[in-house]
Order: structure tokens, then C-alpha cells, then sequence
């Protein structure tokens, strides 16, 4: 009997191994996962005009205040991890995009970061005035950091506003289906994937007792993925009268 039981308690210590490093394996790749067919598709059609570059902006201030946010409070190595593969992801989609927006436009007149127009802030010509952009916003939040880093009060918010930027990329959409009282063109298979990626993530955030401002953003997240499913459900079920001004709704958070 005893033999039985040290042979279970061997055989179940690998197991546990295995199951911990395949939920971190998921936990820092399958953030990108919905952008890989999206990314083939803007390639194959040379249109981008369905995908937000707002979104990157979004998800490069969220993953950059995340990594700052590791040196005031260590959290585990994957989410660290998960932000590194998510900003490289970002920047790959915005060089596609901003190749395939530039090559359509009719205009000859170039847009660059350092010419500090308001109006064209993340509408720029050329790659690099995103990196220039995104460094110097680097530079800018890791200095601050630097400063308050002893601060517990600057950290938890540093925390805080990372995540919480991140739990809040879905609005947009939840606000555009309710604005045209339809979910008409919006992908049901990707908000699907988005649900079941933010319920594992927040999963994984409490199992392994993150921060707590991970875990409660997460619950938000899953949240606003649950209400757009509803809107999807319900819309359809009882189709409202289309306002004048409903356009094609295009994801703002994985399209």
C-alpha cells in the first residue's frame, strides 16, 4: 500500500510540472493568438482598414507600465513574459498596417512623430515614428518610475492603471454595439476566444496569487466579454431599429 502511494506521489509531481509550465506556455503566447489570423488576412488583402491601430497603442502603454511595474513588484517571470511577446506583437502589426495604410493613400504628404500635431498623433507615415514614440514614452514612464519606485502608493497605481488599461479594451466595442443597437459585423468566434483566453488568464492570476489588481481587472475583463456576448444574443434575438449612422462593427480589441 505504502509502495502504491509513493509511486502515485512520483508519478503526480511530474504531472503537476507538466500541467504548471503548459498554463504558463498559454499564459504568454495566447494573448497573441487572435492576431495571427488577422495579421495573415491584412497581408493577403492588403487591407487594414478593419483592424484599429489604436489598439497597439492601447496594448503597448498597458505591457510597458506592466514591465515597469515587475521592478516595484515582482510578480511571476510568465506575465513578465507576456508583456516582452505582446509589445514585439504589437509592433509587428503596426509596421504591417502602417505599410499597407501608406501604400493606399492618395495623399504624398508624410506625417512624422516629431512634428507633434495633435491631430495626426498615431497616424503617422512611417514605422519608425512609432518606435520613437514608444521609446520615448518608455524613457519618460521609467524615469518617473525610477523616482517613486519607493513608493508603495506609486506602484500599486502603476499596477493598477497597467492592468486596468488593458481590461478596458473592449468597451469600445461594447459602447459601437450599443450605439447601433447591433453586433452586425462583429466576429462571434473572436469575442469567444477572447472570453475563454480572459477566463483562463484571470484563472491563472488567482491560482498563482498575482497582484491583486491582476486578478480584479481580469474579472472585469471577462466582465465586458460576457456583456458583448449578450449584446450578440440579444440583438439578434430582437433586432432594434438600425440608427442612420450604423456602420460595419470591426473589433477594437483583437481585429
Amino acid at each position: 500500500m505504502e509502495e502504491g502511494l509513493s509511486f502515485l506521489k512520483q508519478f503526480a509531481l511530474p504531472v503537476s510540472e507538466l500541467a504548471s509550465w503548459i498554463a504558463a506556455g498559454a499564459m504568454v503566447f495566447g494573448g497573441v493568438v487572435p492576431y495571427v489570423p488577422q495579421y495573415r488576412d491584412i497581408k493577403r488583402t492588403q487591407n487594414a482598414e478593419g483592424f484599429s491601430i489604436y489598439v497597439c497603442l492601447v496594448l503597448l502603454v498597458a505591457n510597458i507600465l506592466r514591465i515597469l511595474f515587475w521592478f516595484g513588484r515582482y510578480f511571476e517571470p510568465p506575465l513578465l513574459l507576456q508583456s516582452i511577446i505582446m509589445i514585439i506583437t504589437m509592433l509587428v502589426m503596426l509596421k504591417l498596417c502602417t505599410a499597407v495604410r501608406v501604400a493606399s493613400e492618395l495623399t504624398t504628404r508624410r506625417r512624422a512623430f516629431t512634428d507633434f500635431d495633435l491631430q495626426y498623433f498615431w497616424l503617422w507615415s512611417r514605422f519608425i515614428d512609432y518606435i520613437q514614440c514608444v521609446l520615448a514614452f518608455t524613457f519618460v514612464a521609467a524615469y518617473i518610475t525610477y523616482l517613486l519606485i519607493d513608493s508603495s502608493l506609486f506602484v500599486e497605481t502603476l499596477g493598477f492603471f497597467a492592468v486596468f488599461t488593458e481590461a478596458m479594451l473592449g468597451t469600445p466595442q461594447l459602447y459601437r454595439n450599443y450605439e447601433n443597437k447591433s453586433t452586425e459585423g462583429m466576429s462571434i468566434t473572436m469575442v469567444l476566444m477572447w472570453a475563454s483566453g480572459d477566463t483562463f488568464k484571470t484563472a491563472y492570476f488567482i491560482l498563482n496569487q498575482a497582484p491583486f489588481q491582476f486578478w480584479i481587472c481580469g474579472l472585469l475583463q471577462v466582465c465586458v466579454d460576457i456583456t458583448i456576448l449578450f449584446q450578440a444574443y440579444y440583438y439578434d434575438r430582437y433586432p432594434q431599429k438600425p440608427s442612420s449612422h450604423t456602420v460595419p462593427s470591426t473589433s477594437t480589441k483583437a481585429l
